[in-house]
């Protein structure tokens, strides 16, 4: 029988007290519509390490997130092989988070691979795919950590309504193990979509070769997060339930046999209406933006973490993971927990 990778453990970390709508607006120094953020978008919280005065950014995160996901799992650091930090807000451009991860977990040099994976805000589910591929197709290779984690809001501008209102810091971490023999858990499947024509959405366009930080772009304001064109408000919901059937339909699988979906935590509306379009009911995801606010890549994980440790994902539960980055990249992950 084929090996798999098994979901052992998950953790997920915020920095700081939560900062309340009203309470964003005097840290900031902004003005929104508070009232139609909680009741369109969900979002009446989010954590923000630098209002809040917090010496930490994205491999902080990682690290509080992966030992939560160890201690779940029961394992040492020293056990694992893969360190993955999927993000699109690196701690350096170079050298890469999950190197710095590794250090941070395991204290020394070691025989593990560890990487960074950017694919925007869909960099976990992809890094996840990866990873669990790896470690069922390598022997050598017992355990893996995948760690979504978001430091948008080090890249807001001040003055960024839009930016401070949506964006907060996050990681969301699990822990894979190769396992062999008789099992129902494992990972199943994936299924993605790119489209790099529309790199010219949002992003941070700052910083890399093409447009290197100069004090002409600091002294212009453009430089950290930029909204260059309004995305559309109907991409994701016609993205996400096409996405769903097909990873469905590459596994061979029928949607009644999946107890739980979690999306992208970047408007409850918009997961009402898939779930809606998909003939599902609210009972079976978990949304998680009323406390955390949009944390990108950390987003997946922490649901999933929230819906493990709450009981609303059990072991033997099939589940689909779905996310979204800009650039384009969509991605969804199907798995028994």
């Amino acid at each position: 029988m084929a090996a798999r990778a098994v979901i052992s453990g998950t953790g997920s970390y915020a920095p700081g007290d939560p900062i309340g709508n009203a309470e964003l607006k005097a840290l900031a120094g902004i003005e929104f519509d508070a009232e139609r953020m909680e009741a369109r978008i969900g979002i009446r919280a989010r954590h923000i390490a630098r209002l809040r005065g917090l010496d930490e950014s994205t491999v902080d995160f990682a690290e509080k997130a992966s030992l939560q996901a160890l201690a779940a799992a029961g394992v040492s650091a020293d056990e694992v092989g893969l360190f993955i930090v999927a993000t699109d807000t690196p701690e350096y451009v170079s050298p890469a988070s999950g190197i710095l991860l590794q250090g941070r977990l395991q204290k020394g040099e070691s025989e593990a691979l560890a990487i960074d994976i950017s694919s925007s805000c869909a960099s976990f589910v992809t890094a996840l795919d990866l990873a669990a591929r790896k470690v069922a197709s390598d022997p050598g290779l017992g355990k893996a950590l995948v760690v979504g984690v978001y430091n948008m809001p080090a890249h807001l501008r001040p003055g960024d309504a839009f930016g401070y209102s949506i964006f907060a810091d996050g990681a969301g971490a699990v822990l894979l193990s190769r396992q062999e023999g008789p099992g129902a858990s494992g990972y199943v499947e994936g299924a993605f979509r790119a489209d790099g024509t529309q790199w010219d959405f949002v992003g941070v366009y700052t910083g890399g070769t093409r447009k290197p930080v100069t004090r002409e772009l600091l002294d212009a304001g453009t430089y950290g997060l930029e909204l260059l064109k309004k995305l559309p408000g109907d991409r994701n919901l016609k993205l996400w339930p096409p996405l769903v059937r097909r990873v469905l339909e590459k596994a061979g699988w029928k949607q009644d046999s999946i107890a739980h979906f979690i999306f992208t935590q970047i408007n409850r509306s918009v997961i009402e209406e898939v779930m809606g379009v998909l003939g599902e009911p609210m009972s079976k995801t978990t949304t998680v933006m009323d406390r955390y606010g949009y944390t990108g890549s950390a987003c997946v994980p922490m649901a999933l973490d929230e819906a493990v440790r709450s009981g609303r994902v059990k072991r033997g539960d099939a589940i689909v993971l779905v996310a979204s980055g800009a650039g384009l990249s969509v991605g969804a992950n199907l798995l028994v927990y």
